[in-house]
């Protein structure tokens, strides 16, 4: 099950407008098939995504800690295979 928002281009802005707190993200491919999903802090996760050119867009949801944002990551995941 992807996460509940729109699909934003991985660009500059996207960046620029992710916060700087913990959470899940996906990255996905100009179709908007899902390419990886992870966590971290967001805003420090997505600007590595866009230098290395990870995907073409992302979404994301903010959790309170690490810790949960890597558990709803794992469950994520699971729910994706």
């Amino acid at each position: 099950m992807p996460l509940q928002k729109s699909w934003r281009d991985l660009d500059r802005d996207a960046v620029a407008a992710a916060p700087d707190r913990p959470g899940v993200y996906e990255l996905g491919d100009g179709s908007g098939t899902v390419l990886a999903v992870d966590h971290g802090v967001l805003r420090d996760e997505l600007k590595s995504a866009l230098a290395y050119g990870d995907g073409d867009c992302v979404r994301w949801t903010e959790a309170h800690t690490l810790e949960r944002a890597a558990e709803l990551a794992a469950e994520h995941r699971d729910r994706l295979e």
